[in-house]
């Protein structure tokens, strides 16, 4: 068993205490006291291992944490490793829900997305304060608060610092089986809001412009704008419209969430939805958004960046594979710049946002010393 893995097998139990603890924290989204609070938590860990830390003061959402590891003399570009602070999951879920461990896995909420990646990054913090010596390049990591709820606070820092950067390695989960994501689908949201004329039911009913029935074949026109062979898909989520059955209504509104592999694909699509036109001539039509995160397209940069990936993992005895997914991550707006980006570098699991979330404790190390050595190595 390579040095470095029998290094981060040893440090499993401190792993699993860190996973554990972090479980146990609430940081929803919306909530920055708590986001703050963690942030501050991670900016002291990171210095005690020989960071330099700053917290990034933002209004709209929780601090995001920035580490980074500077050796002396270096002439060579940082290496960008992206995390999130914040989970899906409300005020007081950890409580009702503590990290348990049931037949080798971790459960609790966030623990796979992504108290797992964050556990990770700890672990390298502390193996390089032991090792400093052999970085032989600058890292920087970069914890923002808000990617679960589309980093829009966060995103400017995320490119500023993508910019500076070598190349980006993501701590999202890897996928079922230890694959990293070379793939995935740009994320887009818009609303379709139609506005009719209101009137009696019964009374006035044929001065009335039904909203609603305006809307009904909207969302059937939406619906054939997929196009699956090339992996776009719609999805009418929300629908609200209407007061009361003997009201006809004069107002409705749709949200739609979209997926794309490509960016040309997703400019085919909202040229599509803001072409659409109204039916009744008396209706208005208002279509805002557009895409929220570019696809993180398998591009030669990335494929190269893999491939030299999956090097280094062989040298410590790991098979490494890559894959896709339609969800969208931080990583699709560093690619977009045209930065290799590498996701999916986070530990084995099941279950993102879902009650048996849970992380295979088995996959802590081998992650960590994956992590580690392409920090070095890379």
């Amino acid at each position: 068993m390579p040095a470095i893995v029998q290094y981060f097998e040893a440090l499993q139990p401190t792993m699993i205490s860190w996973l554990e603890e972090l479980i146990n924290v609430d940081s929803p989204s919306d909530h920055k006291s708590d986001l703050d609070r963690l942030a501050a938590s991670f900016a002291s860990r990171f210095r005690r291992n020989g960071a330099q830390v700053q917290i990034v003061e933002q209004t709209g959402s929780g601090n995001p944490v920035l580490a980074r590891f500077l050796p002396a003399d270096s002439q060579k570009k940082p290496i960008l490793l992206l995390g999130h602070l914040d989970t899906v999951w409300g005020p007081g879920e950890s409580q009702r829900r503590p990290a348990r461990i049931e037949g080798g896995k971790i459960f609790g909420p966030g623990a796979l997305d992504m108290r797992g990646g964050l556990t990770l990054l700890l672990a390298l913090s502390h193996y390089l304060s032991e090792h400093f010596s052999l970085l032989n390049r600058p890292v920087t990591l970069l914890l923002n608060s808000d990617e679960e709820t589309g980093s829009r606070t966060s995103r400017s820092l995320i490119e500023s610092e993508a910019r500076k950067s070598d190349s980006v390695l993501v701590l999202e989960p890897c996928l079922p089986g230890g694959a990293v994501k070379t793939f995935r689908k740009g994320v887009g949201t818009f609303t379709v809001v139609v506005t009719g004329v209101s009137a009696h039911a019964g009374v006035n009913y044929v001065k009335g412009v039904s909203a609603i029935e305006e809307m009904a074949h909207h969302v059937l026109q939406i619906s054939k704008l997929g196009n699956p062979e090339l992996g776009t898909t719609l999805n009418v989520g929300v629908i609200r419209g209407g007061s009361h059955s003997n009201v006809i209504a004069d107002h409705a509104e749709i949200e739609v969430d979209f997926r794309v592999k490509t960016q040309a694909e997703s400019e085919r699509l909202m040229q599509e939805i803001r072409r659409m036109k109204t039916i009744h001539p008396e209706a208005t039509l208002h279509i805002s958004g557009g895409l929220n995160r570019p696809p993180l397209e398998r591009s030669e940069k990335n494929t190269e960046l893999f491939q030299r990936a999956r090097h280094i993992a062989s040298e410590l005895g790991i098979t490494l594979e890559e894959g896709e997914t339609g969800g969208g991550s931080d990583g699709c707006f560093t690619a977009a710049l045209g930065i290799p980006t590498l996701d999916g570098l986070g530990p084995d699991g099941d279950g993102p946002h879902a009650l048996h979330e849970h992380v295979l404790i088995s996959s802590l190390a081998p992650r960590a010393a994956l992590l580690t050595e392409l920090v070095i190595k890379l």
